[in-house]
């Protein structure tokens, strides 16, 4: 098999080597094209070097050659028409999602102690249910995402400016757009379809969703209220104006079906002081903010919920669990935890004022702890602190988390 030409991703080569030559089963896990297919393949080139010997088995579910790898029975007769006597053997596979009761296989080709298994998936709920149960204690998750904003500068070969910033704000970070003039009309068109076959493939044809026209419409809903209170209740309210009648518990299908495919982020509202979960109004943000601005237009009058986009897409991608706060009636943006540690984040296009600034900064001065706390803006200049709140430009924070940035890896319970 011929790779193709690649950029290296280290931030995620860096956090699966350790895994490498165990017998642990690693899957990368994330939505459509962000780029898992071919980490896959700077994986391959890393195993060989270190072992000239090794036979690599790779199956990918979007070429038609495997297609007849349905099932669970015909992934173990795969490999054992494959399998090359007296060689290790490292098996990776693409999209395993799409292969019937594949967690079987997997268990009976780990338990031999013969196969490394490397796949990946597209899907959030891989790893749930019966999954986590028959491999416990023999898998690792590791979440990818498309490019955070330093890897879309290496990716693009461009310089820190203004124009790149903007760029990346517009664009997103899918890595396939190195490959197209960042021009709207052609990068929109291509981020087009991968939105719809992210939605009639991973959610239409796994969920067997029959109103399609309705799961649009909420996709586009969720584009344009990105950063706002959302309720299923105000959804059914909405739809409803628009005269499309659909049930409360539809669309909390319908919306855990769009945060399963990685298509959106699900982000909850948390008592600061307490920690209490509100179960009502959550926020939702896109994996890729291409794919939002495709499906809704890019506009400046979104700007700040663009910037408040990327930040947690950031954090995220930094390792952080992300809430809203709460502290009474005040609303802190982010409520950060990794690894006992806890940042807070506001996010505000301008302060042009006094008034924004005492309400940006007077959310954050209200928390009664000492952990670290930011306000990301766009002023020009910005930095320092006020009482001890830094003030920090956004590009300069994307830059520092993509510099810092470490995927989240979710170990099985032992």
């Amino acid at each position: 098999m011929k790779k193709p030409e690649y950029i290296e991703r280290p931030l995620y080569l860096n956090r699966i080597e350790p895994y490498l030559g165990k017998s642990v089963i690693k899957v990368l896990v994330g939505q459509r094209r962000v780029g898992k297919s071919y980490l896959l393949f700077q994986l391959m080139d890393r195993i060989t070097a270190a072992d000239p010997d090794v036979q690599i088995l790779y199956i990918n579910k979007e070429l038609n050659e495997f297609t007849a790898i349905r099932s669970s029975e015909d992934l173990l007769s795969y490999v054992k028409n494959h399998r090359i006597s007296g060689r290790r053997l490292v098996l990776l596979i693409d999209e395993i999602q799409d292969i019937q009761d594949f967690e079987r296989a997997l268990r009976s080709l780990s338990a031999g102690g013969e196969t490394e298994i490397i796949c990946t998936g597209s899907n959030a709920a891989l790893l749930s249910g019966e999954l986590a149960t028959l491999l416990s204690g023999r898998y690792v998750e590791i979440k990818v995402y498309s490019l955070n904003y330093g890897e879309f500068l290496q990716f693009h070969g461009l310089e820190r400016t203004r124009e790149a910033f903007l760029s990346y704000l517009r664009f997103g970070g899918l890595p396939y757009l190195r490959n197209l003039p960042l021009v709207e009309e052609i990068v929109f068109d291509y981020l087009r379809n991968i939105l719809d076959a992210i939605l009639l493939k991973d959610v239409v044809g796994r969920y067997q969703i029959r109103n399609v026209d309705f799961l649009q419409r909420l996709a586009l809903f969720l584009a344009d209220n990105v950063g706002s209170l959302v309720s299923a209740r105000r959804i059914s309210a909405f739809l409803k104006s628009q005269k499309v009648k659909v049930s409360h518990n539809l669309v909390l299908d319908y919306l855990s079906h769009l945060c399963t495919a990685f298509l959106v982020f699900r982000v909850r509202r948390s008592n600061i002081v307490g920690r209490k979960i509100f179960e009502v109004g959550e926020k939702f943000y896109y994996e890729d903010l291409g794919i939002r601005n495709a499906l809704i237009g890019y506009r400046m009058t979104d700007i700040n919920k663009i910037l408040e986009n990327v930040i947690f897409m950031h954090l995220k991608m930094a390792g952080y669990d992300v809430h809203v706060g709460q502290l009474g009636n005040r609303e802190v943006d982010f409520v950060c935890e990794r690894l006992g540690e806890r940042i807070y984040v506001q996010v505000s296009y301008i302060i042009p004022d006094n008034n924004v600034r005492d309400r940006e900064f007077g959310n954050l001065l209200a928390i009664p702890d000492n952990f670290p706390k930011f306000v990301v803006s766009m002023d020009e200049p910005v930095g320092g602190s006020y009482q001890g709140i830094r003030h920090i430009h956004a590009e300069e924070f994307l830059h520092s988390l993509s510099s810092s940035a470490s995927p989240i890896v979710r170990s099985s319970p032992p």
